[in-house]
């Protein structure tokens, strides 16, 4: 089954120096085991939410506003998809993301008809 990982992070956490040293190296690491066992289909860290622009269309009119749909604290810096065996396994990859020890990963399934 596919699923979307959303990697979250509140873009004001501050990592210690070393912790930040730390991030690049060790999501390397875990994209290389993810790519080796053929879990990870796909994936890529985004521009930080500065660099978004929301899309709605009201009344026929297209409209667009600087920034994320959601006021929230956590923003999506990134996205993996997994094809994992079930939700089990999905969380057990989710649980090994460098990320989830300072932010947060949703596992999403994909919707099959």
């Amino acid at each position: 089954m596919k699923y979307m990982m959303l990697v979250c992070v509140d873009e004001s956490v501050e990592l210690s120096p070393e912790e930040g040293a730390q991030v690049g190296p060790a999501t390397e690491a875990w994209v290389e085991e993810m790519d080796g066992r053929g879990i990870r289909l796909e994936g890529s860290p985004l521009r930080p939410v500065s660099d978004a622009t929301t899309v709605s269309v009201r009344g026929g009119e297209v409209m667009i506003a600087d920034g994320p749909f959601a006021e929230t604290k956590e923003q999506i810096a990134g996205y993996d998809i997994i094809d994992c065996a079930d939700l089990d396994e999905a969380i057990e990859v989710a649980s090994r993301h460098p990320v989830a020890t300072f932010g947060k990963i949703e596992v999403r399934p994909f919707w099959v008809e």
